[in-house]
């Protein structure tokens, strides 16, 4: 039963979050309806926080495969629970590719014939882009190499794995009400994607990218849904999240986490 719970808690909140977020990228690409990077953010964020209300008495809501990871190092799960994690989050987010793309498949058709787009080629990544990230964002122009996108994913990633892990460490005596913090959690990745997005679309979750690039390369997309032939989008978007996952659960355990106790411990013995 337990396994039960927490597999549903991580599809079902995986699912969601994967859901509004990739939504409010295609509303923006196919209609305009999200005027810049700021507002597809918050509904990031927004999506994220009610995603964790959701599922975190199911599952304790980690939703990406970087944070499970990071909270296995950090001795917050134990590893044998991870498969059922990652099994529900990759899952959670393909469904949910899935039904962004039955939604807004006929706004993408006549969006490919209103611009003269072939599905597969170079220049369908500008729709692609809504259910997988790529770098350098199709969107802006930037400069971005393999080594850089990999530094901004796993920066990202960082700091969110450690907000994560500060915002539910009970001897942080400045973290907000328990109740609240899903919505820190939530601007948190809001604040990410608005730093880093412009490079690399702010993937920060191997399972938010991948599965719904499964459902462009099904759909049709072909390779232009995994356009890296080096096996970029594999480093970027699910090697680099791991590894800053791990740094942050590092950094915790053996310089912030001993700080904070330190701390606790001074205030308790004053009192």
């Amino acid at each position: 039963m337990i396994v039960s719970r927490e597999f549903l808690g991580e599809l079902l909140g995986t699912f969601i979050l994967v859901l509004f977020g990739c939504g409010s990228v295609a509303v923006s690409v196919l209609f305009g309806s999200l005027q810049g990077l700021l507002q597809v953010a918050l509904v990031w964020g927004i999506g994220v926080s009610l995603a964790i209300y959701l599922t975190r008495h199911l599952s304790c809501a980690h939703l990406n495969p970087a944070v499970s990871l990071a909270m296995v190092l950090g001795q917050r799960m134990r590893a044998e629970k991870l498969p059922v994690y990652l099994c529900g989050q990759f899952l959670g987010a393909f469904f949910a590719g899935v039904v962004v793309y039955l939604l807004f498949s006929p706004s993408i058709l006549a969006f490919e014939t209103v611009h003269g787009i072939a599905r597969g080629s170079s220049e369908s990544v500008k729709l692609a882009m809504i259910f997988g990230e790529y770098y350098p964002n199709p969107t802006v122009t930037a400069v971005v190499s393999l080594p850089l996108a990999m530094m901004a994913e796993a920066f990202g990633t960082f700091v969110l794995v450690l907000m994560i892990f500060a915002l539910t460490e009970g001897c942080n005596v400045g973290r907000p009400d328990n109740a609240l913090t899903p919505v820190f959690i939530g601007l948190t990745v809001t604040s990410v994607i608005c730093l880093i997005a412009p490079l690399t679309q702010a993937g920060l979750n191997p399972a938010r990218d991948f599965g719904p690039r499964v459902v462009t390369w099904l759909a049709g997309w072909g390779s232009a849904a995994f356009p890296d032939h080096c096996g970029g989008f594999f480093w970027v978007y699910v090697v680099a999240p791991i590894i800053g996952g791990q740094l942050a659960a590092l950094f915790f355990m053996y310089l912030l986490e001993p700080a904070m106790n330190q701390v606790c411990t001074t205030c308790t013995d004053r009192h």
